[in-house]
């Protein structure tokens, strides 16, 4: 099957309308009912055009919801996320749900390539943005874990930017194991960081770990003003200013 017949669903204008309404009408109304949503970092998106990479921190189900729905619009309504092939795509009821609340396409996490392979250099180069969890599992303890490389081999093989989203606070509402978020409405944060881009002659290893502290420090910090210097340690100052790329995402 051909890379834009695989993608086809992605462009179609009945398809992002039936997104509107799952994400929009459907899932920002009940995250917001049971959660206390704070976003912090908005300006970090202005001028965000064409494809990029938002990458987060992945501790509990209500990562991808919070990102999808607590974001702006026009960031978000051509957002495809990157989900675990062997848990959202065994079912096709689950498969199906998951494409109408997150765009979703399947990706096979370990070293085996499934149906899910080339689609994120496919989707990119075609000008759909992605969604990435790096760690490529949820957190068990609410600890942040590095990052896995595709994300960064895809933003520098492609030269499009990362944008870092630290997650605070949804472990504590909705850890591991639990098929709701806990009563109360917990408070939950996102943080948007400054765009990250792949700098002239930066190996891929030095894009993965500066990439990674950054989210490290704002979900350390809890504050998008923080500033990752070239050795990757964090202060609280105030910012100034296709290989392995093909599916090491998860």
């Amino acid at each position: 099957m051909s890379a834009q017949r695989r993608t086809a669903r992605y462009h179609r204008a009945w398809h992002r309308w039936l997104r509107y309404v799952a994400q929009r009408l459907i899932l920002r109304p009940v995250i917001f009912a049971n959660t206390r949503v704070t976003v912090e970092g908005e300006r970090h998106l202005a001028g965000i055009d064409g494809p990029f990479i938002l990458v987060a921190n992945h501790s509990s189900h209500l990562d991808a919801p919070l990102c999808i729905t607590a974001l702006p619009y026009r960031v978000t309504k051509n957002l495809a996320t990157a989900t675990a092939a062997d848990y959202f795509y065994k079912q096709k009821w689950r498969s199906t749900l998951t494409s109408f609340f997150f765009n979703s396409y399947p990706v096979e996490r370990g070293s085996n390539r499934g149906k899910g392979a080339g689609m994120s250099v496919s989707l990119l180069r075609q000008g759909v943005p992605l969604m990435i969890f790096p760690e490529g599992t949820r957190s068990r303890t609410g600890e942040m874990a590095a990052f896995k490389p595709g994300a960064a081999a895809l933003a520098r093989s492609l030269r499009v930017p990362l944008i870092p989203v630290a997650l605070v606070g949804a472990y504590d509402a909705m850890p591991v194991g639990a098929a709701w978020p806990k009563p109360g409405r917990m408070p939950v944060k996102v943080i948007v960081g400054k765009p990250v881009r792949a700098r002239a002659g930066e190996s891929l290893p030095d894009l993965n770990a500066r990439l990674t502290a950054r989210v490290r420090a704002m979900h350390t910090m809890q504050t998008s003003y923080v500033l990752v210097t070239d050795d990757d340690r964090a202060t609280n100052r105030p910012e100034t200013d296709l290989g392995q790329a093909q599916e090491d995402v998860s």
